[in-house]
């Protein structure tokens, strides 16, 4: 048996679809035939949920034959056909019907698990313009509450109204409401008030015909509700089958989750569709419990959960290994779509370039002073000031930027340091840390200074505050400010040196940019022609450096430099555990789940446009593991102080940041065991 880290439920998981059977003009005995192949194929593929495109046993386009009680007959034996075939498979069906109830028809949504009808939903807002007249044949479900209707002999009588949401008993994430087509045209759609009471699965069944640009509509409307309702939206619409005597069909199905799109399926497919994607029903959950405009929502709307009938069932828990059936970013703050990268990319620099040219202009502060070390962070720093005090106005020569040579500075970083200090036009100077660093370990008596090759952290401490120290100095001197090039990468990894060292600045202009963007961000600004054609050689050839913080001499056997991620772990890997820990405050385990789908394999999925192939690796789940117990540890127990006495600096991405005056609060003092503790439970 599967290690129980490998189900889908064990991390609160949903596997839904959206399914388009070929369907047809009023044949019920056809559409049951087709609906029932389709639950089997959802069944194989490990679907929990299948949504159906409205009456899609009875029917849409059939005008007035839905008032026919040959039809009306024909559409309760359908039910009963579907009921039966699926009773011994997995998922939950929700199917579109037109039922009699107290003298009216209804065009219902009616939830199928295991055999049983759970429960009946009626449409609430009727189409009655342009091409529709629903209300020609149907009564409107609002204000339809505690009901029943009785469906017959091997039915019997069950729930009806639009205050139901569906529940799993043993899956507390798995809970669903659903809507039917226009509902969710409307400006309250009812999905709103099922959202608040508790759904985390939003659902409809729609047989919206289709013209030219309403897929992008729909798929706008599925965006914005399940961003609204913090919610997974899964939409079905009616495809090849239906009367084409006014209006055509084009089958789209869609799954959404916080306004992103999971997986759509292909359109005009004369064959069944089944669109699938695994919801995340725990990220849900957890995102409503930090948004609190959310549950203000709900006091407004007089909390629905108190008129809403949870209809429970239950559904069993699958620890079987069924894979992920969901796109995860290896790189979570860098979008994989070239455009999306891009824009990004532009919002992320000039959020950087507009904080710092508001910060020199309120200090009123004559010059920018900068350690510029040839590294990714002094880099990006530098350039972003650059084009700070060109929107200003002034002069570069009003960026002072240092190269502070030390123990084991390359001759390579600091030649690149160079040559883009003079590139850019910037004052430039270098001061030379060595001599004064002997003499602070001299007077230590550290064993450095008695000749012996000792590199401990004190040795490399001792350079790291000089530099800084000689910053501040510098900027008291010539008076300006000190602009940090600290990255949100390294202060979540507490890889900096507190107080007087790399931690402290004037401004941090990089605290709210992980390490994988800043890559990308200076690869955007080679692409857009942000400089000139001799600064983007420079940046080309920064860009292809090891990360290191080059405070200990090179290995005297090999010659290899201090490699930094080989002591805290790949930046790829620490960014995306940034990502799920200050985003989505998501288990430890879970984010080893998340990154073993990510990783494991560089062949599969889909990479940034522009990231190197020698880039493109693979984390095999151990590895995964082991970094991931060194972030906790890092993360929550020994660094937080650092991020307590953080400088300004601007935040970037919602993916979060860790200013204590923004997105994370925590105490210095506090442990990791909870964190460590997960995983060793959890995560094999």
């Amino acid at each position: 048996m599967a290690h129980p880290f490998f189900s889908l439920h064990r991390h609160q998981m949903v596997r839904v679809a959206a399914a388009t059977p070929p369907a047809s003009v009023g044949d019920t005995r056809a559409n049951a035939d087709a609906t029932i192949a389709l639950a089997h194929t959802a069944h194989d593929r490990g679907c929990d949920l299948v949504v159906f495109p409205e009456l899609n046993l009875t029917s849409y386009a059939i005008d007035d034959l839905h008032l026919q009680s040959a039809q009306q007959a024909g559409t309760l034996d359908a039910i009963r056909a579907v009921a039966a075939a699926t009773a011994e498979l997995k998922p939950v069906l929700l199917v579109g019907a037109a039922l009699v109830r107290n003298g009216r028809l209804y065009n219902c949504a009616l939830a199928i698990a295991r055999g049983r009808v759970l429960g009946v939903v009626p449409k609430t807002f009727l189409p009655n313009y342009r091409e529709y007249y629903e209300k020609r044949w149907f009564a409107s479900g609002g204000g339809l509450t505690g009901l029943s209707i009785d469906l017959g002999e091997g039915i019997g009588t069950v729930p009806f109204g639009t205050d139901q949401v569906f529940a799993a008993d043993d899956l507390p994430f798995f809970t669903f409401h659903a809507e039917i087509c226009e509902d969710y045209w409307a400006p309250t759609p009812p999905s709103t008030a099922g959202a608040l009471a508790g759904a985390v699965i939003c659902c409809n069944l729609s047989a919206s015909n289709i013209v030219i640009g309403k897929a992008r509509e729909r798929a706008m409307l599925c965006a914005a509700q399940s961003a609204r309702g913090v919610c997974a939206y899964v939409y079905s619409a009616a495809g090849i089958g239906e009367s084409t005597t006014d209006v055509a069909w084009d089958g789209q199905g869609m799954v959404y989750e916080l306004g992103e799109l999971l997986v759509e399926s292909d359109r005009f497919v004369r064959g069944p569709e089944v669109a699938v994607a695994d919801i995340d029903g725990g990220r849900l959950i957890q995102e409503r419990t930090r948004f609190g405009t959310f549950n203000d929502a709900a006091r407004e709307a007089g909390h629905p959960e108190t008129r809403f009938r949870r209809i429970g069932f239950t559904h069993g828990i699958d620890e079987t290994d069924r894979g992920l059936e969901r796109d995860i970013r290896r790189f979570p703050f860098v979008p994989n779509d070239p455009d999306r990268r891009d824009a990004d990319c532009y919002e992320a620099f000039n959020i950087q370039v507009e904080g710092l040219a508001k910060r020199l202009e309120a200090a009123r502060a004559a010059t920018l002073v900068i350690g510029v070390s040839g590294g990714l962070d002094s880099t990006h720093a530098l350039i972003v000031a650059a084009k700070a005090m060109d929107r200003l106005g002034r002069g570069r020569d009003t960026i002072l930027g240092f190269t502070m040579p030390g123990f084991a500075t390359g001759e390579g970083t600091k030649a690149n340091a160079w040559a883009l200090m003079r590139a850019l036009g910037v004052t430039a100077a270098e001061i030379d840390i060595r001599p004064a660093a002997r003499q602070m370990l001299a007077d230590m008596d550290h064993p450095f200074g008695r000749g012996e090759p000792v590199y401990d952290v004190t040795f490399e401490n001792v350079q790291a505050g000089l530099r800084t120290d000689y910053l501040f100095r510098l900027a008291n001197q010539r008076g300006g400010l000190v602009l940090g090039t600290g990255d949100l990468s390294e202060l979540a990894l507490g890889w900096c040196t507190y107080g007087v060292g790399d931690q402290m600045s004037h401004y941090a202009v990089n605290a709210g940019v992980p390490k994988t963007l800043i890559q990308f961000l200076i690869r955007w600004c080679i692409r857009t022609g942000q400089y000139d054609a001799a600064t983007d050689r420079i940046l080309a050839a920064i860009l292809r450096q090891e990360i290191s913080p080059e405070l200990v001499p090179a290995d005297a056997e090999t010659g290899a430099l201090q490699s930094t991620e080989a002591m805290i772990g790949p930046y790829a890997l620490n960014d995306f555990f940034a990502h799920y820990v200050l985003r989505h405050g998501l288990a430890p385990s879970k984010i080893a789940f998340l990154a073993w789908h990510a990783w494991r394999d560089a062949a599969a999925g889909r990479w940034p446009a522009d990231l190197p192939d020698d880039a493109r690796v693979a984390y095999d789940l151990p590895t995964i593991r082991h970094w991931l117990e060194r972030f906790c540890h890092r993360f929550f127990q020994i660094s937080q102080f650092k991020r307590s006495a953080l400088p300004n600096g601007p935040k970037l991405s919602a993916g979060g940041a860790v200013s204590p005056r923004g997105d994370w609060r925590a105490p210095s003092d506090g442990t990791a065991r909870l964190w460590l503790d997960e995983i060793a439970a959890n995560c094999p």
